[in-house]
């Protein structure tokens, strides 16, 4: 099954909240289908509620990207999700993972448990679990999962919706190729890629520090785009070392955005 190529945009809130408030209305007007927020106490308000005022300004759908199963028993990630489902009518997309690198050391700070992966990854189960009991069968809440290693891959094929792969902005467009033939899955499930660089500019929220973007141009990695529109349409999926994974449909839907004017 072929799927619509769609856009979504990470936006904490980092600035006063009016203009927080434009900036989510300037996303929806350029034609991104998802507003989605990171799971970092430090950085903003909760996801939640934050999630819904952004969904009651405009039609967008809004997400996690993603939230943190060992921040918060799975019931509770789980009831808020399926709320934000009901308040949003259904545009609200759970993201979740066992957490960023360098976690554990926010746990021990908020007085929380440091689990081992495998426990978080059965948070993760238990939390869609706990998601699919409480829509019931008139509700679907879509899970997004980011997924590295075999037991994280093996559990989003039975549970995900969309899945995107937890790779460092480092490695090749060969690298990801490589875990996507490799993900294997019966059912129809989306790919999502992630990208923290365009140009020059790296998004401190979502690229480790001391992301280098001539780095990432040298390595040919997937996590950088062109600053200019079409020249990120003209980029080549299947430059030596990779394959034509995901970015054939983003030529096509960039060209249409530089072309109306749109950034």
């Amino acid at each position: 099954m072929i799927r619509p190529f769609r856009f979504g945009v990470v936006a904490p809130i980092q600035t006063q909240l009016p203009a927080w408030r434009d900036r989510v209305r300037r996303i929806a007007d350029s034609g991104y289908a998802t507003l989605l927020m990171p799971d970092v106490p430090q950085w903003q308000p909760a996801p939640g509620p934050t999630l819904a005022f952004a969904a009651a300004l405009t039609g967008l759908r809004v997400g996690t990207w993603v939230y943190a199963s060992p921040l918060r028993p799975p019931w509770m990630t789980a009831w808020e999700a399926h709320s934000l489902s009901v308040l949003t009518a259904g545009r609200f997309e759970m993201g979740i993972g066992t957490g960023r690198p360098g976690i554990e050391d926010e746990l021990h700070e908020l007085g929380l448990p440091v689990l081992p992966p495998g426990q978080r990854l059965a948070q993760v189960r238990e939390t869609v679990t706990a998601l699919r009991n409480l829509d019931g069968p008139g509700l679907h809440t879509p899970v997004v999962m980011a997924v590295r290693g075999p037991k994280a891959q093996a559990l989003a094929a039975d549970v995900a919706d969309t899945v995107t792969f937890a790779v460092m902005p480092g490695e090749s467009r060969g690298d990801v190729a490589r875990l996507a033939r490799g993900f294997r899955v019966t059912r129809d499930v989306e790919l999502a890629l992630h990208v923290p660089v365009v140009g020059d500019t790296r998004a401190p929220f979502m690229a480790p520090p001391g992301t280098d973007p001539a780095a990432l141009r040298a390595a040919d990695s997937l996590a950088i785009l062109p600053a200019d529109p079409v020249a990120a349409a003209e980029e080549d999926p299947a430059a030596p070392g990779g394959d034509r994974l995901l970015l054939f449909r983003l030529r096509r839907r960039l060209r249409r955005r530089a072309s109306s004017g749109r950034s």
